[in-house]
């Protein structure tokens, strides 16, 4: 589990970069004041970066759900290769949502990567409790 939860880190780090850059950029080329970031407020801000800075605040929202059961499975010694198989989907579900966030953004796409992601940390923490 400690792999799955490294990569999640790996993501967080990169989608953090990434929304840097892009302030970083918006301010140099004008089209976001550098005192917006003060407050964020003041500016009529490009879409790409509300999405971005919005993705970055949502890996720290229902990722913890997935670091808890991955803590969980480690403390009670449940680590079983369906854990792991759900662990490494998980993984892979929120590096396509944050694909879809931050390039092209289609909702439904979003959802659905979102929402399947949500099942599968429900189901991780079903065979954590079955396991223990």
């Amino acid at each position: 589990m400690l792999y799955p939860m490294f990569a999640m880190v790996l993501l967080t780090f990169v989608v953090m970069f990434t929304v840097f850059i892009w302030r970083v950029r918006s301010v140099k080329n004008g089209t976001v004041k550098a005192r917006y970031y003060k407050l964020m407020r003041g500016d009529d801000v490009p879409d790409y970066l509300i999405a971005g800075e919005r993705h970055f605040a949502n890996l720290f929202e229902t990722p913890v759900l997935f670091y808890v059961v991955c803590c969980l499975a480690l403390i009670l010694k449940v680590e079983t290769m369906a854990l792991q198989a759900l662990a490494w989907v998980y993984i892979a579900l929120r590096v396509v949502h944050a694909y879809i966030h931050l390039s092209y953004n289609h909702i439904l796409h979003r959802l659905l990567c979102f929402w399947v992601s949500i099942l599968i940390i429900l189901a991780m923490w079903v065979l954590v409790l079955i396991s223990h």
